[in-house]
């Protein structure tokens, strides 16, 4: 139980009562999800934050609110089995194309991917302007230049794709097994048929971009 400033125990980790309000509050506030870094920056002591969230999610859990990690950034957001009751219905001003959605799901599925690679894949050739919109959306953001003639551009997902869309991480995207037995996935990365790159380099990607944005 959180009391004063007594200690909270749970399972037998601990962590200062201050601490896990704190953490509390600065999420409560943020208007998006704030990574771990930032969480650390703002506790008197850093060490205590995976005990605080831990503590703090624990606390949410089965609740109205749940305490919601995407990537290595936290948030909170409505219980996913409330959403029905609370969806509310509205027009939307823009709606994703079908080339757009096609090309987010072929960045999703086989990050990271170039332009040349997108068009292999769809079959058609890659419009500037459907990067644009997944862009504008903040769902795509360039990666590491493929280290082939020429040099391309890579792309990736961000942590706002993840938040939207209600993953932890790039692995839990849905149907990747069936699509691949349907054949309508290619069993190995993109990059593994074109250029023999060893499927690693979607984490170092991930990795280096994360790295990059702190």
């Amino acid at each position: 139980m959180v009391s004063g400033s007594d200690d909270i125990a749970e399972d037998g980790m601990k962590a200062d009562s201050q601490a896990v309000r704190l953490i509390e509050a600065i999420l409560f506030s943020a208007t998006e999800p704030l990574r771990e870094a930032e969480l650390g920056r703002r506790l008197p002591d850093p060490a205590q934050l995976d005990q605080a969230l831990t503590l703090l999610r624990g606390l949410y859990a089965n609740r109205g609110v749940e305490l919601y990690k995407a990537g290595d950034a936290w948030a909170f957001r409505t219980a996913p089995d409330l959403s029905e009751a609370l969806k509310v219905e509205r027009s939307t001003t823009r709606k994703l194309s079908r080339a757009a959605v096609e090309t987010l799901a072929v960045i999703a599925y086989h990050q990271p991917v170039t332009r040349a690679e997108m068009e292999e894949i769809r079959g058609v050739g890659q419009s500037r302007g459907t990067l644009d919109v997944l862009l504008e959306a903040g769902w795509i953001k360039p990666g590491r230049r493929r280290q082939t003639p020429g040099r391309p551009v890579t792309w990736i997902t961000t942590r706002a794709f993840l938040d939207h869309f209600g993953l932890e991480n790039v692995k839990d995207l849905p149907g990747i097994s069936d699509l691949k037995a349907s054949g309508l996935l290619d069993k190995r990365p993109a990059i593994e048929a074109f250029h023999g790159v060893v499927s690693e380099e979607a984490e170092e990607t991930e990795r280096a971009s994360e790295e990059s944005e702190d």
